[in-house]
Parts: structure tokens; C-alpha cells; sequence
């Protein structure tokens, strides 16, 4: 299985080295282990784990300049993608992990310590995280998967990132569907539709849209709104 992800990274540019390799097998190993009584994924073929969550988490950086201590920030990160495998590929990155369900940071603050990297981990809702000081505005980048539409992504997701930087979701085949719908969410929230990049994953194990939007104005103190005001009337 490591062999797969070597290979299909280095089509991409990619290069991941045995150490690397070695941490990808031990969260593999893990994230079976610990979702056979806790459900944390549905996807539990080693292929398709290899694609659908590490070759999909870390082919992100093939578009992204993710520089050497870049605080990143990945949002609904439920068992760590994109964030993890990010990190194990640029190990030097200030990561934060977020998610709302106690079950999932308990399995990622083990995670962490098995493969001997750190990330700053937090049980909390995110549009209640980012109203604090030292996390509001203050992320180069904002990331997050297969967490909630488009629109109301971008209001959990933006008020983390500086003017200037990130928020870059991960998105299927209704990406441009989605992205439609959320012009006037993206306005509103300071951001402004950078690009979006397709990609094929490997072994036809299905296709993504890589939406990158950049922060060009700061966002107004009441957003994010509370999860009831953004479920009941979404931007």
C-alpha cells in the first residue's frame, strides 16, 4: 500500500521519503484499528484509504505555497484530513486541528503522539473558536473537507485566515454548483474566488475540486453568526 501512495505522489511531483512512508502506515494502521469500535470513516479499504484520504489530503500542496512554518488551520477535521497527512508531508507547519465531537479528538491526541509529530488540537465549534483573539484572522490557511455546503463554509472557514492568505475546500463533481451558490457568502466574508483545480484521483477512485479562495478584506466582528443563525439562514 505504501508503495501505491509513493508512486502515485511522485506522478504529481510529490516525493515522500521512508520516514514519511512509515508514519502514512502506522495512521493507517491506527485509523482501522480505532474505527472498528468507533466510528470515525466509512472508507475502510487500505487503497482506498491511501487515495481518497492521504493521496487527497496532501495533493493540496501541488497548489498551494505552503511555506515553512505556515499556520494552517483545518476545520471539521474530523480523523485529521487534510490536515495529518499535510503534516506529515510538511512537517514544519503550525498545525491546528478542529473538530466538534469529543470522539474524534481523543483518537487524533493519540494519533499525534504514535506518529511523534504535534498539532494544536481543539474540542470546539468553529464558528465559536474563531470569535477569540488568538485565532481570529491569524491562519495563512483555512482548510476543510466534506464538512457542510460551500456557503457555509466559508462562513466557519474565513474568519481564521489573514488578509491576504487562504481558504482552500476540498469539493466533489457539484463544486462549481456550490460554488454559485456561495458567491454572495464569499463577498460578504472578505474573500474573493482565486481558482479552482481539478484533479482525477488514481486508480479511478473518483474526481475533486480543489476551491481556493484568498482573503482580500477583513470580516465583519459578527461573523461567523451562531451554528442555529447559520443553519436557519445560510448566506
Amino acid at each position: 500500500m505504501m508503495e501505491l501512495l509513493f508512486e502515485e505522489a511522485k506522478n504529481y511531483g510529490l516525493n515522500l521519503n521512508n520516514n514519511q512512508l512509515e508514519r502514512f502506515q502506522i495512521y493507517m494502521d491506527f485509523l482501522l484499528e480505532y474505527n472498528s469500535h468507533t466510528n470515525l470513516t466509512a472508507i475502510t479499504n487500505p487503497e482506498d484509504i491511501m487515495i481518497k484520504h492521504f493521496f487527497d489530503s496532501i495533493i493540496l500542496n501541488k497548489f498551494l505555497n505552503i511555506n515553512t512554518n505556515a499556520k494552517v488551520v483545518d476545520i471539521g477535521t474530523g480523523a485529521g484530513f487534510p490536515g495529518v497527512p499535510l503534516k506529515i508531508f510538511l512537517e514544519d507547519i503550525d498545525l491546528t486541528l478542529i473538530d466538534s465531537l469529543n470522539k474524534r479528538i481523543n483518537f487524533l491526541n493519540q494519533l499525534m503522539d504514535k506518529i511523534g509529530l504535534s498539532a494544536n488540537i481543539f474540542h470546539a465549534r468553529a464558528e465559536e473558536l474563531s470569535h477569540k483573539k488568538e485565532h481570529r484572522e491569524t491562519y495563512d490557511f483555512a482548510l476543510s473537507r466534506a464538512v457542510a455546503p460551500l456557503n457555509i463554509l466559508c462562513e466557519l472557514s474565513l474568519p481564521y485566515v489573514k488578509k491576504g492568505r487562504f481558504f482552500v475546500a476540498l469539493k466533489g463533481s457539484n463544486a462549481w454548483d456550490e460554488l454559485k451558490k456561495s458567491e454572495k457568502a464569499i463577498e460578504i466574508l472578505g474573500g474573493k474566488l482565486e481558482c479552482v483545480e481539478p484533479i482525477e484521483l488514481p486508480k479511478s477512485k473518483g474526481s475533486r475540486n480543489i476551491i481556493i479562495i484568498k482573503k482580500i478584506s477583513n470580516i465583519p466582528n459578527k461573523y461567523p453568526r451562531n451554528n442555529s443563525q447559520i443553519s436557519k439562514s445560510p448566506l
